[in-house]
């Protein structure tokens, strides 16, 4: 009799469990008959769209990605950014999206957080980030895209010189502090909080309302490649 009482509740459960694996895969552009196929059927574009539509079958209201495109052609790159765009519009997502690619973090960022380390050292606006960083990590990072636009007189870059530190067994002061071209006996000595700069923009540096950095021309909109 337990069967009997479950049986159908089951069977109703399993109708509208893959009438959602068809709506989600059709959301991300798949196609629902292609459900029943192996990983290996797939090509690696195919792949993370059936990762998102997986991220997208509770219905969420906030999505974590992280590198989701990094293991992808750069065309593929575009298809899918240009997907997580247009899912952010149609279904008003907001996105914790984590990536070491700069032009990938312009072209889907509203607010971009910088990590060193394993720390937040500066949160702004991604505009703000690009044009015009305060903390000399972030300066560093922007320094190595490449842009398409050349300014002859255009003050040089220097290179960012040693390596990162062993998150494990951080140095004292600011981790960055051995690597920073503008760290003070005061940034080797002591950790900088992350706080409001003169311009209300979140920074972890000492000396963030004395430096002047460089930032780029950030290149926003649709990622078509």
């Amino acid at each position: 009799s337990e069967s009997l009482r479950n049986g159908p509740s089951r069977i109703e459960d399993r109708r509208l469990r893959q009438q959602r694996v068809y709506e989600v895969l059709e959301r991300v552009g798949l196609d629902p008959a292609q459900s029943d196929r192996y990983p290996h059927a797939f090509s690696g574009g195919q792949r993370q769209r059936i990762g998102i539509a997986r991220a997208l079958a509770p219905k969420p209201k906030i999505v974590i990605a992280d590198e989701p495109v990094s293991a992808l052609d750069v065309s593929v790159q575009a298809q899918i950014l240009n997907l997580f765009q247009d899912l952010q519009r149609d279904l008003g997502l907001t996105y914790l999206f984590v990536s070491h690619d700069l032009n990938v973090v312009s072209n889907i960022s509203d607010r971009v957080a910088v990590m060193y380390a394993g720390r937040i050292v500066e949160i702004a606006p991604t505009d703000e980030i690009y044009s015009s960083p305060r903390h000399p990590y972030t300066a560093a990072l922007l320094s190595a895209v490449l842009t398409p636009e050349y300014t002859p007189n255009k003050s040089r870059r220097e290179p960012l010189q040693g390596h990162p530190p062993n998150p494990a067994n951080l140095p004292p002061g600011c981790s960055f502090a051995p690597r920073c071209s503008f760290a003070s006996s005061n940034c080797q000595q002591n950790s900088p909080t992350l706080e409001c700069d003169d311009e209300g923009r979140l920074v972890a540096c000492h000396r963030k309302n004395e430096l002047t950095l460089s930032g780029i021309t950030r290149v926003s909109g649709n990622a078509v490649a």
